[in-house]
């Protein structure tokens, strides 16, 4: 993994733009190079054996948990934020294996600020190179 590449904030439905290089691990967004995406949502189907899935309003993704994560009691209706190394599946969802998660559930207006965040950090970084590239 390359952490040097930022991991971008995204909403789920800009993951079907996403386009994978000949590099196994390295994806681009229009122009924008990254291995990690940054997401936040609420869990839609957290039970034993389950996929967990993570849902922000625009779309679905499954999360891949480490053993570190799988010991917490995730909930549906958890809202998340999570950080992870992105995974192309064709025909299958877009999947993140999990390198960070943390419950915001308590925290107030936490979705009204995370559409803010993504749109301001679209306008201010990613919207030229995506439209340049499109």
């Amino acid at each position: 993994m390359d952490y040097s590449l930022a991991a971008l904030k995204l909403f789920c439905w800009q993951l079907k733009d996403v386009r994978q290089l000949s590099s196994q691990n390295r994806f681009t967004l229009g122009a924008i190079l990254f291995q990690r995406a940054w997401l936040q949502g609420l869990l839609v189907s957290a039970a034993d054996g389950a996929p967990l899935l993570l849902d922000d309003g625009t779309g679905l993704v499954e999360l891949s948990l480490t053993a570190e994560f799988r010991h917490h009691h995730w909930k549906p209706g958890m809202y998340v934020m999570v950080v992870g190394g992105y995974v192309a599946r064709a025909g299958q969802l877009p999947m993140i294996k999990v390198h960070k998660i943390v419950d915001l559930s308590s925290s107030p207006d936490r979705e009204a600020m995370w559409y803010l965040e993504v749109v301001e950090a679209y306008k201010l970084f990613y919207q030229s190179l995506v439209e340049e590239f499109t």
